[in-house]
């Protein structure tokens, strides 16, 4: 069986899902995993913050928005009258329950209620659709089986047993239809995986049930060597590792949510990356193999905090660098890059949540400098360290001011923390040297 799981561009109109519908109905055995139709989650979002600023009547008007346009959707999509009335009547529960939610304190759990919303409502629309057109499919709720623990990973065991229960009761079917992103939290209230969390639902099935392979089908033709928002003529590729997919996702490839190969990669279960609208395009293979040396892709993760950390006690002190991150860890805040000399400490954040008093424990240690607006620029390919051409990649970013560089702690990883106004010029210069230079470094 394979999972297939399809964003939110790929079920935001009729032509898509009428795309959507084409691609899965093959005669085969697949789960498929749906966003929220596109714009959904942010119009949620945006309907969650209005009710938690007490403008009631504001909410109301963007709920009552929200419900014309999946009224819409719905002539549009649904001919069948019956089928077409049973999805009427499933969307005005769900847009009376949010109206209801109006009134009541406003929480994180009123707000991961509210979010969720968009996944229950596109797989219902699909799977009414599905029927509409005579394929035999089946929703199967994903808050029936999907959970984390109280760390907030996907809690294995209690996925699979529930899962394979699930499979097993609707014996028969050939396609399942799913909500990525939404879960039960360990006291069994709504939560999510956090935005993109759709391509990690994807693969906690996928290991779950042991998939043939794991499909994420989105509108662009797997990853690119280049941000193609920013640089010309950059290429897919068609083979990568899960290593080097791992280091693209995090350091700013938005195709792929970072830890979607984390759940597969012991497993060796291939992800593989396609495009909505061009399906017979190969995309990206994802797989423990390894395809040639040197840099492959270019990433930028933007938001970037660079915080500067000074000390004199640092000098020949074994345990300052402990202290140090004993602050990060209290504030549960992910550290990006490091790097150290005698007496200072630079690293890097993306998440700014708890940046002030982050700032305020440690300048009870040290003197602290902050630097934002900066941008991560990360080179990735298998032992890109090593590779003779390497070095040449300095010369030609003579004139980029580079705050930080990361290299060495990977062998398939090179990180550069830059200036955000400089992003755009170093993607397009280092686009020109890899992959324009004739010095074979480019690998496709």
């Amino acid at each position: 069986m394979q999972v297939l799981k399809f964003g939110g561009t790929s079920v935001g109109s009729v032509e898509n899902m009428t795309h959507v519908k084409d691609i899965i109905n093959d005669g085969t055995n697949k789960i498929v995993v749906l966003s929220a139709m596109s714009g959904t989650t942010n119009a949620l979002v945006q309907i969650s913050d209005t009710i938690k600023l007490g403008n009631k009547q504001a909410a109301i008007d963007l709920i009552e928005s929200l419900t014309n346009k999946y009224k819409l959707t719905i002539r549009q999509l649904l001919v069948d009258e019956k089928l077409a009335l049973d999805a009427s009547v499933y969307t005005n529960k769900v847009f009376k329950g949010l109206i209801e939610l109006i009134d009541l304190p406003h929480s994180e759990y009123v707000y991961n209620h509210i979010v969720g919303q968009g996944e229950l409502l596109s797989t219902y629309l699909f799977s009414r659709f599905l029927i509409q057109e005579g394929i035999k499919a089946t929703l199967l709720p994903a808050l029936d089986f999907m959970r984390i623990d109280q760390n907030n990973d996907p809690d294995s065991f209690y996925i699979k047993q529930n899962l394979d229960r699930l499979l097993n009761e609707k014996e028969g079917t050939y396609i399942y239809i799913t909500q990525g992103f939404i879960c039960l939290d360990v006291e069994g209230r709504i939560s999510n995986l956090k935005r993109g969390g759709s391509d990690y639902t994807a693969s906690i099935i996928g290991a779950a049930i042991n998939a043939e392979e794991v499909q994420i089908w989105t509108d662009i033709d797997g990853f690119h060597n280049n941000d193609p928002r920013f640089v010309e003529n950059t290429a897919a590729i068609s083979n990568i590792s899960f290593d080097e997919a791992a280091e693209l996702a995090y350091f700013g490839a938005k195709i792929l949510h970072p830890q979607t190969v984390m759940p597969v990669r012991d497993l060796n279960t291939p992800v593989r990356l396609k495009n909505t609208m061009s399906p017979d395009s190969y995309g990206t293979l994802i797989t423990q193999q390894v395809h040639g040396e040197g840099i492959k892709a270019i990433a930028a993760k933007d938001g970037i905090y660079a915080i500067k950390i000074k000390s004199a006690r640092m000098l020949q002190a074994h345990g300052f660098l402990k202290r140090v991150f004993e602050v990060f860890e209290k504030y549960e805040t992910p550290i990006d890059m490091i790097t150290t000399s005698e007496i200072a400490v630079s690293l890097t954040i993306d998440n700014p949540l708890h940046l002030e008093a982050i700032v305020a424990e440690l300048e009870k240690i040290a003197s602290v400098e902050v630097d934002q607006d900066m941008s991560i620029v990360c080179l990735v390919g298998n032992n890109i360290i090593y590779h003779r051409d390497t070095p040449r990649l300095f010369q030609i970013l003579q004139d980029v001011s580079v705050r930080m560089i990361a290299y060495g702690g990977s062998n398939n990883n090179i990180s550069l923390l830059i200036n955000t106004n400089d992003k755009k010029d170093t993607l397009r210069k280092l686009q020109d040297y890899v992959f324009k230079s004739q010095s074979g470094y480019a690998i496709h």
